[in-house]
């Protein structure tokens, strides 16, 4: 059996993901060839890659949203266009796409069936917590950036038949955890000079803030500055008091695993990290909607409270996968 494991790689999540997929893909004896498409992860994968694109990106702002005129500019139709004609679908038995757009749109153009492996997926179910506020454009972009026939679905619950509790990557389930002094900070959207300004406000306070904006390691009050790697943002978040993040799926996930605090800020303008922080909101990890100074208090509080949530999210990534590939064999 030919497959075609297809990976955005727009953010670190999608890839940290696919640490643990990848295995147990080729636990089952297939053949496997992977693409990744995508220009804003700070990860690699230690397997060969057969297609690398940059397809459609949503690049990060550092305003606490996505800068859309550089996801216009760097979006370039015809390139996206070439690449999708590109890829070869009609020799795989089977597509699995996690959210990448040029292998989805290759196989909606060739009618080729695509099985959605993503938690996108999870999102659009309409049993999935939605955000008070509609938002019709932005549910349409996650509908229709990467459309899929069959889907598979990981979110912070199992909300509905075909949702599953997330991938925690083997990294994460065998760290040694403890509670060190430090909060660990991962707002890609924001500058890091919007996250010292903020953060600097609450003092005795150690602040360990991975950067996307910053290849070196800077300290500047109480906050350090490092650049992104996967092993350094493992331990600090395994050592960590707590984490402050977007609320984007992976990074909330395995905060959770780990018992520690959580406090989401979800990027503006993205609806999936709106559907994101309702559904955090529901199991009670408080949420702010941005870096302004009217929610220190909210912060303070958080920093001064010892709330955690306990969740129960088991090592199931190769009985997901062993369903996925039979429902593969039955389309």
């Amino acid at each position: 059996m030919r497959v075609l494991y297809a990976i955005q790689s727009t953010g670190n999540g999608h890839l940290s993901r696919a640490r643990d997929v990848i295995p147990a893909l080729l636990d089952e004896n297939i053949d496997l060839d992977i693409l990744i498409s995508g220009t804003q992860a700070d990860i690699d994968l230690p397997y060969t890659i057969k297609y690398r694109c940059k397809g459609l990106s949503f690049i990060f702002g550092k305003k606490g949203g996505v800068d859309m005129w550089k996801t216009y500019v760097k979006s370039n139709t015809l390139r996206l266009q070439k690449e999708i004609r590109s890829i070869p679908v009609q020799d795989y038995h089977l597509i699995i796409n996690d959210f990448e757009p040029v292998s989805a749109w290759a196989c909606k153009l060739a009618e080729k069936p695509c099985f959605s492996f993503s938690h996108q997926s999870a999102v659009l179910s309409k049993n999935a917590p939605k955000p008070k506020k509609k938002d019709s454009l932005g549910k349409m972009i996650l509908k229709n950036y990467a459309p899929g026939i069959h889907h598979f679905g990981l979110h912070f619950k199992s909300y509905d038949e075909g949702i599953f509790t997330p991938i925690i990557r083997a990294d994460i389930r065998n760290a040694h955890t403890y509670e060190g002094e430090h909060y660990t900070v991962y707002l890609p959207s924001y500058s890091d000079g919007k996250i010292i300004h903020f953060l600097s406000q609450i003092p005795n306070v150690k602040w360990d803030v991975f950067s996307k904006h910053n290849n070196r390691e800077t300290v500047t009050k109480n906050l350090s500055i490092r650049p992104i790697t996967n092993e350094a943002f493992v331990q600090s978040m395994a050592t960590s008091k707590g984490v402050l993040c977007g609320a984007g799926f992976e990074t909330p996930a395995e905060a959770l695993y780990m018992q520690k605090k959580l406090l989401v800020v979800p990027m503006k303008g993205q609806y999936e990290q709106q559907c994101n922080a309702a559904a955090l909101q529901e199991m009670n990890i408080p949420v702010i909607k941005s870096l302004k100074e009217k929610h220190l208090p909210k912060v303070m509080d958080w920093v001064s409270s010892n709330t955690r949530v306990n969740v129960d999210y088991p090592n199931i990534t190769s009985e997901i996968v062993r369903k996925l590939l039979m429902k593969s064999l039955m389309a």
